[in-house]
């Protein structure tokens, strides 16, 4: 299936690390869909964010290269879908509207039986969930939701708040974040786009490697001073001292961004405290370096290795 590695921009985009948004249809799982990606570019790893079931359709990124450190990004981000959800008996539109708004907000759930993740109940978030049309005992949902939360699994929930029952027909993610269906493409433009770039036309195979900047530029950035950028790419910790500034704020516990002098890509991390106790001048970590993208090898020690700030 592979003719061999890319060369020349399409592999510098690559090696860079770049996302596919692909649109996955109905059928192949979506490990098997990026297993195709991963064969059609000639590469050795692949990894999605986000699976999607055999039977749903839509949005499905995937990651190459250093991307692959940025998927638990990806997976951050909330995600929307329209499902068509069948109920057991007729349903008055004004009790179906009834009913979805008490929906909105913070919900618990448990994963369906035959979920890949431990079936334990958790605290999921809904942000939107529309009515798009309703017509007798079906009706099309919009839901924009935090990851991991299960369509299926509300479409149960609803006929059991209705009390008729309902189970989901069809489900398909429109959106991951800022990103919309729109961007997405079908396995078959990725074919046609290696074509012609190992036909000496690379372009429009470049123009469907998003670069990770697009991913990344979506969390709060940290910008570190010189010393403090060596000693983080070097597997170091964040202390308030090291920071140059912020570009917003940001709560404990969020995913930052942590940027070099010149604005480059270091790492990511986990916030320990708020952004507004950045500023204060008792010692201490305020990031906790979770993966590392920079070169270590470009940065020389410019820190001297002593006990934690306490």
């Amino acid at each position: 299936m592979t003719d061999g590695p890319l060369t020349g921009t399409p592999a510098d985009r690559l090696a860079a690390g770049s996302f596919l948004l692909i649109d996955k249809p109905r059928g192949p799982s979506s490990h098997q869909v990026t297993a195709w990606v991963r064969d059609l570019l000639s590469l050795e790893k692949a990894g999605h964010a986000g699976t999607l079931d055999p039977n749903v359709s839509g949005l499905l990124w995937v990651g190459v290269g250093p991307a692959l450190k940025l998927l638990p990004l990806v997976l951050e981000f909330p995600k929307r879908y329209v499902g068509l959800v069948a109920f057991h008996a007729p349903v008055a539109a004004s009790d179906l509207d009834r009913v979805v708004r008490e929906f909105l907000g913070p919900i618990f759930q448990t994963p369906p039986v035959r979920s890949a993740v431990k079936r334990e109940r958790r605290s999921r978030t809904l942000y939107r969930l529309d009515v798009v049309e309703s017509e007798g005992p079906r009706a099309l949902l919009d839901v924009t939701a935090d990851s991991g939360t299960y369509v299926r699994t509300l479409a149960v929930d609803l006929g059991e708040a209705l009390g008729v029952g309902a189970h989901l027909e069809e489900l398909r993610r429109v959106g991951t974040g800022p990103f919309r269906e729109s961007s997405a493409i079908a396995m078959t433009a990725l074919a046609d786009a290696v074509a012609e770039a190992r036909a000496g036309r690379p372009e429009p195979l470049v123009s469907l490697l998003h670069p990770m900047e697009e991913v990344w530029s979506q969390f709060p950035q940290v910008r570190l001073k010189p010393a403090a950028a060596a000693a983080v790419v070097h597997g170091a910790d964040v202390a308030r001292g090291g920071i140059e500034g912020v570009s917003r704020n940001f709560a404990a516990d969020a995913h930052v961004v942590l940027l070099g002098p010149r604005g480059e890509l270091l790492a990511f991390g986990r916030a320990a405290v708020d952004a507004k106790e950045l500023s204060g001048r008792r010692p201490g970590w305020v990031v906790d370096t979770e993966r590392v993208f920079a070169e270590p090898s470009a940065y020389g020690p410019l820190w001297r290795r002593r006990a934690a700030p306490s």
